[in-house]
């Protein structure tokens, strides 16, 4: 049999992890209105993210902040460099290889974090594994399959790849810790990193009102929503759902913006949702032994 109780904390992952992908996917929407160089984007966007991080950690803990940052250890300090990491590289690796090739390496994100899981006593069932070939293979209708990158764009996208994947792994690993200090502090990094280059003074009220949107709700509470979610189920199956923000992405400009995605990216989305849908019968009452 399967406890209720275990069925119940999966279900809640599932939904908060997936709650963390929408929050990710509405960048696009809202990133193209800017007008300001890329430096100056993300530096504004972790202002407002990390202002949001600490709001939510002052009202969840309490006045107990200081012990929660010192909960997180050495696996939080590890979250936060791989936080920033995934992030920076992400956005350098867009300037060295195209759109397609990074959302195709990023779809490895799940195979990668279900190998690195499995060797801490963490795997995921079959159907998981299924559904992450079938999710690689919607990205890869969806970008048009890898292409051929140079070896710095490859090196980029890989380096995301592998920070995603093993901050999930760790945040997993130390579920008895939230790690929502960590995200905080991944924020104030990215900070540090990118505000030399900025160019604050370029930024017009608009883009301060868009820096807010994204920092708060796309950065802020996806991470939020992560931490949560990331702790409650398996990392590999939260980096196959964090892939419905490929899918959603297109469709809230499609929606708000009249700009309606190609044949391939309809398709690709598609299949990519069903993999999502199908890896949901892992630990599914009816697919567990009774």
């Amino acid at each position: 049999m399967v406890e209720s109780g275990s069925v119940t904390d999966r279900q809640r992952g599932r939904v908060f992890v997936a709650l963390a992908a929408a929050a990710w996917s509405t960048a696009g929407l809202f990133q193209r209105e800017l007008s300001v160089d890329t430096a100056t984007q993300v530096a504004g966007r972790a202002v407002f993210a990390a202002l949001a991080l600490l709001a939510y950690l002052t009202v969840v803990e309490r006045g107990a902040i200081r012990r929660a940052f010192r909960a997180i250890g050495i696996g939080g300090v590890a979250v936060v460099a791989l936080l920033a990491i995934s992030s920076s590289s992400f956005i350098a690796a867009l300037n060295h290889a195209s759109v397609a090739n990074v959302l195709f390496m990023q779809a490895l994100a799940p195979i990668l974090a279900a190998a690195l899981g499995t060797l801490i006593g963490d795997p995921v069932d079959r159907w998981t594994w299924i559904a992450m070939v079938i999710a690689l293979a919607g990205v890869a209708v969806m970008a048009g399959g890898p292409g051929h990158p140079s070896a710095l764009g490859i090196g980029l996208s890989f380096l995301m790849t592998v920070s995603f994947a093993a901050m999930l792994v760790i945040t997993r690993h130390r579920r008895d810790v939230s790690m929502a200090p960590a995200t905080f502090l991944s924020q104030l990094v990215v900070l540090v990193a990118f505000a030399p280059f900025a160019s604050p003074g370029s930024a017009d009220a608009k883009d301060v009102g868009l820096f807010a949107t994204l920092g708060i709700t796309q950065i802020g509470l996806g991470f939020v929503f992560l931490t949560i979610g990331a702790r409650l189920i398996p990392a590999g199956e939260v980096a196959l759902i964090t892939l419905l923000e490929i899918v959603l992405g297109p469709l809230w400009v499609w929606t708000f913006l009249s700009e309606q995605p190609s044949t391939a990216t309809l398709v690709g989305g598609g299949v990519v949702l069903g993999a999502v849908v199908l890896s949901t019968r892992a630990g599914s009452p009816a697919t567990q032994p009774r």
